[in-house]
């Protein structure tokens, strides 16, 4: 039960994330720099936390020549995710943005638990689990794109809920993009997971992922971004506008205590419920400057048939 606590909390942190670090986006004019002050403020505060736990800094030379290459990969998949979230905004709008990572997530998080990749605990994909799982999918697409689709339809908008414009063959490269970075999402979690294990330490695990996710988007800032620019017009003094880093943290320590727990696909999917139900709060109340968009009743049911498909997956 605590284990569904803390995936249903992570989650939820995450639509919090992504305003926070939108204001800051604003603020310096760049998602990349935003991206990078929020995983700066993540990494201080998870060496921080490293310390007090009686923990080194350190990773013995033991571990680094003993263990896999990929158990390092974790924040590189993570900021390529972060980064093709960015790229597929535009070309495939904020529905679709959702859906097809989840997706990806959701196929990536079964597969790693029923062959064991990445050292994950071996849980069988049972016909019980995969009907479970497509209830979930199933759940996401009622909450998240059929009400747009809906409304589309009454106001007479788009055709066959196309994107006008855009020839439909052009955006399955970036849909097939998009369940990409989901799987790369999915492995992220069972990779930091592991990693948590081998270094005896879920905080130790989060901090080395997100020290790697920081070093990558210097980088990308340094070669985009050579000089800082701040736009005074938008106030940065706020205090909740530099906690995107701590919830990003949450997340990540999270999901390295998650994955060895319960198994990494059942830890997407309620980190998944955790986050959908955060984002239709954000909405409904417009917290932390967004915009106001009221939950309706075919949103309720989506997320109800998403905790259906939960419950049919842990029961395995």
């Amino acid at each position: 039960m605590f284990a569904i606590i803390v995936g249903l909390a992570i989650g939820f942190g995450v639509p919090l994330q992504t305003s926070i670090n939108s204001r800051l986006r604003d603020a310096f004019g760049s998602p990349f720099v935003s991206s990078f002050l929020s995983f700066l403020i993540g990494t201080i505060f998870l060496a921080i936390v490293t310390v007090a736990t009686g923990a080194s800094l350190g990773v013995s030379g033991a571990i680094l020549t003993q263990q896999p290459a990929w158990l390092w990969l974790g924040g590189v998949f993570g900021v390529i995710y972060l980064t093709s979230n960015i790229l597929l905004f535009p070309k495939l709008g904020s529905v679709q943005t959702v859906i097809f990572p989840v997706l990806g997530q959701i196929l990536m998080g079964l597969l790693i638990d029923n062959f064991g990749w990445f050292h994950a605990r071996v849980q069988a994909l049972s016909a019980v689990r995969g009907i479970g799982a497509m209830l979930v999918v199933i759940g996401v697409l009622v909450t998240v794109a059929l009400p747009g689709y809906l409304a589309r339809r009454a106001d007479k908008l788009g055709e066959n809920g196309r994107l006008h414009g855009r020839p439909e063959a052009s955006l399955w490269f970036w849909r097939l993009w998009g369940i990409f970075s989901g799987m790369l999402s999915a492995s992220q979690t069972a990779i930091n997971g592991d990693l948590g294990l081998v270094l005896h330490s879920a905080v130790k695990a989060a901090l080395i992922s997100f020290l790697i996710g920081t070093v990558l988007l210097a980088l990308i800032v340094i070669g985009q971004h050579p000089r800082l620019t701040y736009r005074e017009t938008v106030p940065v003094h706020r205090w909740w506008m530099w906690l995107g880093g701590f919830i990003g943290a949450f997340f990540v320590l999270g999901n390295a205590y998650l994955a060895p727990t319960i198994g990494t696909g059942l830890a997407v999917v309620i980190v998944l419920i955790g986050l959908m139900t955060g984002s239709l709060l954000v909405d409904q109340f417009g917290w932390l400057g967004a915009k106001r968009n009221p939950i309706t009743g075919l949103q309720i049911l989506g997320l109800l048939v998403m905790v259906g498909g939960v419950v049919l997956i842990r029961l395995i």
